[in-house]
C-alpha cells in the first residue's frame, strides 16, 4: 500500500476508533470522569514531554560538542515531537500511542528499528560509491545583465 493511501486510510479510521473508544469507556465510568481522564492523559504527557524532550536536547548538545553525529538523538526527538502531538489530540488511542513514545527503551527500540532499515547514507569523502568524479566541481556558464 502506498505512503498516501496508508496516511489516508489512518486520517479515517484514527476517529472513529477515537469515537468508538470514547463512547465505550464514558458508558463504564460515566461522562465526566471519562473528560477528566482525557484532560489528565493530556497534562501528564505534556510534563513527560517536557522532561523527554529537554532530555533529548541535552543529548544532542552533548553529541555534537563531541564532534559525533546525532543522528539517534534527533530521531528520538522527532519521536518525542510526534508522541507529544498524539498526546494534544484528544482520544485514548492517541494518548496510548503518544505514551507508548514517551517510554525510553520503547523509543530506543524504536529508532535503533530504523536506522537498522537504513537511510541512504552519502559517500565518504563527498565522492560517489565508485570512486569516480560524477562531473566538475564548479559550474562553467554565461550570462547576461538586461536593465530595465
Amino acid at each position: 500500500m502506498s505512503l498516501p493511501r496508508l496516511l489516508f486510510l489512518c486520517l479515517l479510521l484514527l476517529p472513529v476508533i477515537e469515537i468508538y473508544l470514547l463512547i465505550q469507556v464514558g458508558g463504564v465510568i460515566g461522562a465526566i470522569p471519562t473528560v477528566a481522564l482525557v484532560v489528565f492523559t493530556a497534562v501528564f504527557g505534556t510534563l513527560l514531554l517536557r522532561h523527554q524532550g529537554l532530555t533529548a536536547l541535552q543529548r544532542v548538545q552533548r553529541l555534537v560538542q563531541q564532534g559525533e553525529a546525532p543522528t539517534a538523538a534527533m530521531l528520538e526527538g522527532l519521536v518525542i515531537l510526534l508522541s507529544g502531538a498524539l498526546l494534544l489530540l484528544p482520544g485514548f488511542f492517541t494518548d496510548a500511542l503518544g505514551l507508548l513514545g514517551l517510554v525510553p527503551p520503547l523509543r530506543h527500540a524504536l529508532v535503533a528499528a530504523v536506522l537498522r532499515r537504513g537511510f541512504p547514507r552519502p559517500p565518504q569523502g563527498g565522492r560517489p560509491a565508485s570512486g569516480r568524479r560524477s562531473g566538475p566541481a564548479t559550474l562553467e556558464g554565461q550570462y547576461t545583465r538586461e536593465d530595465d
